[in-house]
């Protein structure tokens, strides 16, 4: 175990993160808030912890599957325990849990709560809360590895710890090029929704807190009602943004080489948008006489049906009042999640894909025992060893869902809360269902409750196995 380049790399990712509250300081200064003090404080903090880390780099740089998974979670873990001061700092989340609470769900982008009304606390901190999105939207560790040239080559374990989906590979022959090129794709997207939100007459500060809530796939707003009280024009913007998010980067890259024959072939997307268009369509007409026209329904529809499906989880109505079968498809599209490679959540469409394609293999084989099929995907085959960490994934991702959802049921709250709490932390959502829904939030809940549901967050956000491994003794054994 390479412990000096694990200290090595955290020490950059605290680095950074004194850099990023910088912007919220910044915001603070301009609207002339004493809150700026804890954000300037916490900034000062993070540097006297990760300065010392950096100061001098490690000659054995060489960073593989076990430390690229320790660093990931380890920097995931600190980056939010340093991040939760300013809340607790500013006075706007007294209790530290509750702030780790808040922290996780800004950078593992999943949008949960425990505030009851956000629209009271200082602009400053309203901004962090939603750059935190951002920031973790296309991962920490990614903008390091776009930064600092790191460890050559061997540092593709981390982005594979780091990024979202069963198969992470490099777009361009450098793991450092392919992370800058990701977030080249990702600012590129994140300034074009601002500059639409703006046309739209947004406010400034509300254009990039929400662009900053859509790009990460995130959905911390700066309102009490989400996004219900802007105008049909801004929701539509939203929602086109969170699907676009929602889509894999790698699509992107073959449209800007010129290859969007070969992107409109990706299964993974195909059946992505597909998902999404059905429930649209189902949800409307379930939900068609619940408001003054049809173009209304289907705006709220695509909506929902979009800050679901890509685990944003904005609100422009309460959607909890909605009709079981709207409901349902709803819970369903939380499981779903969003495409890998992109920057939202969910168990992702790809690893659906696969596991459908295995089950009709599986089908086949017992039909024709003799008969040798292989599994594939856009014409390429799935190895063994892909199909075997996808099962290995919903195993271990319904267990720690089985385990979470006993845990927290100590609070005695009623089922459905209980069930939708621990999808939506999973999956980084955000809202769920009844206590937990759109309009309310997570408050309730004990702080033990809080920790289970928090690390859920963090254990969804990193595809289960890079938190878990911290557990395992085999890990430590040099």
């Amino acid at each position: 175990m390479n412990y000096r380049m694990i200290l090595y790399v955290t020490g950059w990712v605290i680095n950074f993160e004194a850099v990023f509250l910088l912007p919220s300081c910044l915001t603070g200064i301009i609207y002339r808030e004493k809150a700026a003090v804890s954000l300037l404080l916490t900034a000062l903090i993070c540097l006297i912890v990760g300065f010392p880390m950096t100061r001098k780099r490690p000659k054995n740089t060489s960073i593989y599957a076990r430390e690229g998974f320790v660093t990931v979670a380890l920097s995931w873990i600190v980056l939010s325990a340093l991040g939760a001061l300013p809340f607790v700092f500013s006075g706007a989340i007294p209790s530290y849990i509750d702030a780790l609470f808040e922290t996780v769900s800004g950078f593992t982008t999943t949008g949960s709560s425990i505030l009851a009304e956000v629209e009271p606390l200082p602009k400053c901190v309203l901004f962090w809360r939603s750059f935190t999105h951002w920031v973790g939207g296309m991962g920490v560790l990614v903008f390091v590895m776009a930064i600092l040239p790191l460890a050559g080559g061997t540092n593709m374990y981390m982005m594979k710890a780091e990024s979202p989906g069963p198969i992470v590979g490099k777009l361009v022959p450098k793991v450092k090029s392919t992370a800058l090129l990701l977030y080249k794709m990702y600012l590129a997207l994140t300034l074009l929704q601002l500059v639409f939100l703006l046309l739209g007459r947004m406010p400034l500060f509300d254009a990039l807190t929400t662009t900053f809530g859509t790009a990460g796939t995130g959905g911390f707003g700066v309102k009490n009602d989400s996004i219900g009280g802007y105008s049909p024009y801004i929701q539509v913007v939203v929602t086109i943004f969170m699907i676009l998010f929602g889509v894999n980067f790698n699509v992107y890259y073959l449209i800007i080489k010129k290859k969007a024959k070969l992107a409109a072939q990706s299964t993974e997307v195909r059946l992505y948008f597909l998902i999404i268009f059905v429930s649209i369509v189902l949800i409307t007409a379930n939900i068609a006489g619940m408001f003054g026209s049809l173009a209304e329904a289907l705006r709220h529809a695509a909506f929902q049906v979009g800050s679901i499906i890509t685990t944003t989880g904005f609100a422009t109505t309460d959607f909890d009042v909605w009709p079981v079968f709207s409901k349902t498809i709803l819970v369903i599209l939380m499981f779903i999640g969003a495409c890998a490679g992109s920057t939202g959540g969910g168990i992702k469409v790809s690893r659906i894909l696969i596991l459908l394609k295995a089950v009709r293999r599986e089908l086949n084989l017992i039909a024709h025992p003799r008969r040798v099929r292989t599994l594939k995907v856009d014409g390429k085959m799935v190895e063994t060893a892909v199909i075997r960490s996808v099962c290995v994934f919903l195993a271990t991702y319904v267990l720690i869902f089985g385990v979470s959802l006993l845990l927290i049921s100590v609070d005695n709250f009623d089922f459905t809360t209980n069930f939708t709490a621990v999808a939506a932390t999973m999956n980084n959502i955000g809202p769920g269902l009844e206590r937990v829904g759109p309009t309310c939030n997570f408050s309730g809940y004990s702080a033990f409750s809080t920790l289970v549901l928090t690390f859920d967050m963090l254990a969804g956000r990193l595809e289960l196995f890079p938190l878990l491994i911290l557990f395992s003794r085999n890990t430590w054994r040099k």
